[in-house]
């Protein structure tokens, strides 16, 4: 039995897609690179840090440019320009009146995470919240996993009682590392293909799907 959920937050939680490409948008400026939504959708779920180095090539220095100018434009305004999932509330009430644990393991930086989930009301449900220090440094996501399974006083014996829920080949691979099963959601910012070629243990659609799958997990 599943009786601890990890979830992933971006993608997963919330629809968080306008605050962070608003973001995106003015910290590419400063290197007068413009994308599209299409285009700059792959910086959604990853560490930031790891998206501007290698999506974008950028060296140490412009890296560190590009995500302080993305931090302020997101600590003020983009993290509100955000919305909860349709029937994501009554997901994890279901989940919680079935005796389940949750927690959010996302490599957003903790603090940002918990402003998020105490604005949409949603924090009541977790028994922790989990992420990146604010310098983003443990961010890689099986990092943020095994800190996540330490604050719920968990070790690698218990993983079989642990699943992690996301919608990007990160959340799969760091649940993975970390012995853990992943189930993917077709309703974030990844696709199928993404998660058959990452090695998804679940694929599951919607929204309602995902709180009938973990709730019999």
């Amino acid at each position: 039995m599943k009786d601890y959920i990890f979830f992933d937050l971006d993608g997963t939680l919330t629809d968080s897609q306008e605050g962070i490409l608003n973001s995106l948008r003015i910290s590419l400026a400063l290197f007068g690179i413009n994308l599209t939504d299409d285009e700059m959708r792959v910086f959604i779920g990853p560490p930031l840090k790891e998206s501007f180095s290698k999506t974008m090539h950028f060296s140490p220095e412009q890296t560190e440019k590009a995500v302080a100018a993305f931090h302020e434009y997101y600590e003020s305004k983009g993290l509100f320009e955000n919305r909860v999932y349709d029937g994501i509330p009554a997901v994890l009430e279901l989940l919680k009146n079935a005796g389940k644990h949750l927690a959010v393991a996302t490599s957003k930086p903790e603090i940002l995470a918990v402003r998020i989930l105490e604005h949409f009301e949603l924090a009541h449900y977790f028994d922790f919240i989990c992420g990146s220090n604010i310098d983003e440094t443990r961010s890689d996501k099986a990092e943020v996993i095994a800190y996540t399974m330490q604050k719920c006083g968990l070790t690698k014996k218990d993983a079989d009682r642990i699943i992690m829920t996301g919608d990007r080949k990160n959340d799969i691979d760091g649940a993975h590392k970390n012995g853990i099963q992943a189930a993917a959601v077709l309703y974030g910012y990844g696709n199928q293909e993404e998660f058959l070629n990452a090695g998804a243990d679940y694929i599951i659609k919607t929204v309602e799907e995902l709180g009938t799958f973990l709730k019999n997990s």
